[in-house]
């Protein structure tokens, strides 16, 4: 005997005046008595405060109180039975209903201290005597098309610059004396259907360079009473280039977005998730051999970067 939800759309993407359409899919051997089928649809902002983004006090937090964006039930089918074999059971359901005072449908996401989430759960009551049968499935939401810019943007660009004296941190003694140029422009605003884009240009180097990648961070913000948690963490890392590069040569960047790791720039009161792209260099060095795995977050020696906000948009 099994229950299980299979959604009318395989990507599971629905914007919240939509319905969320699928069937309820049930196998069992012989006929079996219920007390009613009901769906259960839940969505909620959730959040946590780890001890390395808040200080001893904010992290006794720990898990904060949840944001309720969604929570209704609905009855598919009253008490019956349901014969043998497998039963196939339609549904169709709004998820924005008009009266409903809620918060903001704010879209799916998964972070490091915040995660956006909506289930579905299907319930088939049995009483005390039988055990209940029941499964859950994520649904992914964004944003409805009337909350959508009008027209396609075209990335904003911004220039950027990358020698020793833009660095913040200590470097090598031979780059230090030595010194390097990379220029070029980079996406500070795109479309989340887009990719992030632009390009670079090694002008000078008297170091030779080990690697360019384009790392895209995330910044999660917390309210907690009269503090922020922040909490900055790495997405993903793009390899621009591999080995020395030829000097004053053109290289694009072209970055794809992972969808559930990244959403809207989102201000909201007791929360905010914003986002950072960096353009990372890592010059050939013996000490780079010796310490493969680094966090850009704390640059080594051999390491020159530039950080620059980035807004990530919905549009038409």
């Amino acid at each position: 005997m099994s229950i299980d939800l299979k959604l009318s759309r395989f990507n599971r993407i629905y914007r919240p005046s939509e319905a969320l359409e699928g069937k309820i899919i049930i196998k069992t051997q012989s006929s079996i008595s219920h007390y009613g089928i009901r769906l259960t649809f839940k969505g909620s902002v959730n959040m946590q405060v780890r001890g390395g983004s808040a200080g001893v006090v904010e992290s006794l937090y720990g898990v904060i109180k949840p944001i309720p964006i969604l929570n209704r039930t609905t009855e598919v089918k009253p008490s019956g039975k349901i014969a043998s074999g497998t039963t196939e059971i339609p549904f169709s359901v709004t998820l924005r209903q008009q009266g409903e005072n809620l918060e903001k449908f704010y879209e799916t996401f998964h972070g490091a201290n915040i995660s956006i989430q909506y289930l579905v759960t299907v319930d088939v009551t049995r009483g005390y005597l039988h055990k209940s049968l029941s499964t859950t499935m994520e649904f992914i939401v964004e944003s409805d098309k009337a909350d959508l810019l009008q027209r396609p943007i075209p990335p904003e660009m911004v220039i950027f610059y990358i020698t020793q004296d833009t660095q913040r941190h200590s470097l090598l003694p031979e780059l230090k004396s030595g010194g390097f140029r990379v220029m070029g422009k980079i996406s500070s605003q795109c479309s989340l259907a887009g990719p992030i884009s632009g390009e670079l240009i090694v002008e000078t180097s008297a170091v030779p360079i080990h690697s360019i990648d384009i790392q895209l961070f995330r910044v999660e913000s917390i309210l907690l009473g009269e503090k922020i948690a922040i909490e900055t963490s790495l997405i993903q890392t793009t390899q621009a280039t591999d080995g020395n590069v030829c000097h004053n040569l053109t290289i694009p960047i072209y970055v794809i977005l992972p969808r559930l790791l990244t959403c809207p720039t989102t201000f909201a009161g007791p929360f905010s998730i914003e986002f950072k792209v960096a353009i990372v260099i890592s010059f050939q060095s013996e000490l780079s051999q010796l310490h493969k795995k680094t966090d850009s977050r704390t640059p080594e020696l051999w390491l020159a970067m530039e950080t620059l906000p980035l807004e990530l948009v919905w549009t038409k």
